[in-house]
């Protein structure tokens, strides 16, 4: 394939899990008797840039017009907002005349802190049934994709903003220089960008291979988001670790007029430990296969020798990391009878390519299983909470990232 970055032809991937569907599409009942559409995940490396990447599968549009994920299920993730919100306001001494534009803003539950502290907001979410939720929450919600041309067309309307959020939303566009442009479009020449994504070196280290499928089209290291940033006329001024998502990074740019001569230290240091590491050479990405296959076989065996004891094993949450992790292992309903989620757009479906149903959470109370597979493992802590009743009949968790274990 061609990267997006730097047009350099990748070669051949380093990692392949197999014919998957489309993570985030859920199965109505009737539509199990129609045929599903599985497309290859195989991942790239460019040998120019060391961008990571997936070819598209299909548009856009196709893939997030209507959409199944809404940020407000998690108590994890409005925790996260509440503080990032409080923080930046702080931080950049936002006034009340400030206005906060934030990209891919789903269901508004980042902006509703905002908006709470007395901030003019504004959230850009192309997904029509997701954004229709945001506008009823009382979050002024633009529903389109993303772009240079959209960024020019609301500066036009009033919209250039003092702070703009773009939170895990970078690896999902196929035209990143474009977009990248529009966030420079909408910033005031003193406003900031935030950039939040999940981070390659901790999705490479702790095994995370379960959160590529198509719908995340790039994968970043830091000195590449650097350098996606920086060609298209912004300086990157600050970055800091983040626990969200398994590990990811928040990157703070601005226009260098306005923040070319502040200090970098963190940016130079993280930038030297990546290379370092060796995440602008192929050997670490090309290890990861190995590590990824292991991971498999482990699970499999776990899950094969439970149910051969005659235990009952179901799954908690329905997302789309979910997803990949059954396809690429094989796991259908012969090694969980079902899953649960919290989300009303999930329930009552299956499973894309599994075929597994989702139930809400309080289906596990009724039918007392003996192991709950937990898949969003970035909230493990928050969902044991919710469930800590599985230990009155004995039941267990199983965590599969970073390593398979029982808890």
């Amino acid at each position: 394939m061609i990267c997006r970055l730097c047009r350099t032809e990748t070669g051949e991937p380093f990692l392949s899990l197999g014919p998957q569907p489309l993570s985030n599409r859920y199965l109505t009942r009737e539509e199990l008797r129609k045929k599903e559409v599985f497309y290859s995940l195989d991942v790239f490396l460019c040998p120019q840039c060391f961008l990571v990447q997936v070819e598209s599968s299909v548009s856009p549009e196709e893939t997030f017009s209507e959409y199944a994920y809404c940020s407000s299920y998690s108590q994890t993730w409005l925790e996260h907002c509440r503080g990032y919100a409080e923080k930046v306001s702080s931080l950049f001494r936002l006034g009340k005349n400030s206005l906060v534009v934030e990209v891919a803003s789903n269901d508004g539950c980042l902006l509703k802190f905002f908006r709470e502290a007395g901030f003019r907001v504004l959230g850009v979410e192309p997904a029509h049934n997701i954004a229709r939720v945001a506008r009823k929450n009382g979050i002024p919600t633009e529903s389109v994709f993303f772009s240079s041309r959209v960024a020019r067309t609301l500066v036009k309307r009033g919209y250039q903003a003092d702070l703009v959020v773009a939170n895990n939303v970078l690896a999902h566009v196929p035209a990143p220089h474009d977009f990248v442009r529009g966030l420079r479009v909408l910033l005031k020449p003193e406003g900031v960008l935030t950039v939040e994504f999940p981070h390659l070196m901790r999705m490479i280290e702790e095994n995370q291979f379960d959160t590529i499928y198509h719908e995340h089209l790039c994968y970043f290291s830091f000195f590449v988001a650097r350098r996606l940033l920086e060609t298209n006329g912004l300086v990157v001024f600050d970055v800091e670790r983040i626990n969200t998502h398994g590990g990811s990074l928040r990157i703070y740019a601005g226009l260098p007029e306005s923040w070319g001569k502040k200090k970098k230290l963190r940016v130079e240091e993280l930038e030297k430990e990546e290379r370092r590491a060796g995440y602008d050479q192929a050997e670490v990405f090309h290890r990861f296969e190995k590590r990824v296959q292991v991971l498999k076989r482990d699970l499999l065996e776990l899950l094969i020798t439970l149910k051969r004891q005659g235990k009952k094993i179901v799954g908690y949450g329905a997302p789309a990391k979910g997803n990949t992790l059954l396809n690429y292992c094989g796991i259908r309903s012969d090694f969980l009878d079902y899953t649960v989620d919290r989300n009303p757009l999930k329930q009552g479906r299956f499973l894309p390519g599994s075929h597994i149903p989702v139930y809400p959470p309080e289906m596990i109370e009724q039918t007392q299983p003996d192991y709950v597979l937990i898949l969003p493992w970035n909230i493990k802590d928050e969902i044991m909470r919710q469930v800590s009743y599985l230990r009155k009949w004995g039941g267990k968790f199983i965590v599969a990232i970073p390593k398979v274990e029982v808890l």
